[in-house]
């Protein structure tokens, strides 16, 4: 059964900090790699800025910060050549330690004071590709984990809206290889590996399912929608939650 999680408030460790009557709000584009998720997260804080709206860009992983160093080594092969190499608690370990010192640096405070937070992956990027190392039968309780583990014990924000960007693996891994080969990369462990691609993508789904993430599709009917097509069902989901915000006072 879908739920929208509230975190347990008294075991975060930085409950005492908090005013419960100021903080602002957190929506989060996500999606497996392909799905053009960091795209529509350019395009809507463009538009956002443009309209004079006030809110923060938060982009994960840090990949120029010490707290990335782990999932660095991970993603570059250095603790094996295959996402399985690293099990999926470790693996988000890596990715969390890097949130947690964003929250710290960057964004608490501007948060803590009403302030509106975009970011292009969260916590939910764990969901979707460390939960596809597991079976299926086992990836809900992995989930309730890791929100257990970011939100309760590490005492990071939970997420008012995920927006997530539903596609196949197969059309992922086409645009892949369109953007390795215009761009003249080499893609990470993750989208190097086909049959992991299929399962994030599986576990996306789950995952939107089990936290009623609001799921934009990418194709309609086998033919690809344009950046202007998503973008203006992403506006409307979210353009609900930004009038009613308050000025952050810091």
């Amino acid at each position: 059964m879908a739920k929208h999680y509230t975190p347990n408030k008294t075991i975060s460790p930085d409950e005492p900090a908090r005013n419960p009557g100021r903080q602002g709000k957190l929506i989060v584009f996500e999606g497996m790699d392909g799905s053009g998720k960091s795209t529509q997260y350019e395009i809507m804080c463009d538009r956002l800025t443009a309209e004079n709206r006030d809110f923060m860009r938060v982009r994960f992983p840090r990949y120029d910060k010490p707290s990335s160093a782990l999932l660095r080594m991970y993603l570059g092969g250095e603790f094996g050549d295959d996402p399985d190499a690293v099990n999926a608690y470790a693996a988000s370990s890596f990715f969390a330690v890097d949130r947690f010192a964003s929250f710290k640096q960057d964004w608490s405070g501007y948060y803590r004071n009403g302030g509106l937070i975009l970011t292009d992956r969260y916590t939910t990027s764990n969901a979707i590709h460390q939960g596809a190392k597991l079976p299926q039968e086992q990836r809900e309780r992995f989930f309730i984990w890791l929100y257990e583990y970011e939100f309760d014990l590490l005492g990071l924000p939970a997420p008012e809206l995920v927006v997530f960007l539903d596609i196949e693996a197969e059309q992922a891994a086409r645009r892949l290889r369109s953007r390795q080969a215009e761009t003249d990369t080499v893609g990470d462990i993750h989208e190097n590996d086909a049959p992991y691609l299929k399962q994030c993508a599986l576990c996306g789904k789950q995952a939107a399912a089990l936290y009623n993430w609001r799921k934009v599709s990418c194709f309609a009917d086998e033919h690809e929608r344009t950046e202007e097509e998503i973008h203006s069902e992403i506006y409307e989901i979210i353009s609900g939650l930004i009038p009613y915000l308050p000025v952050p006072v810091l």
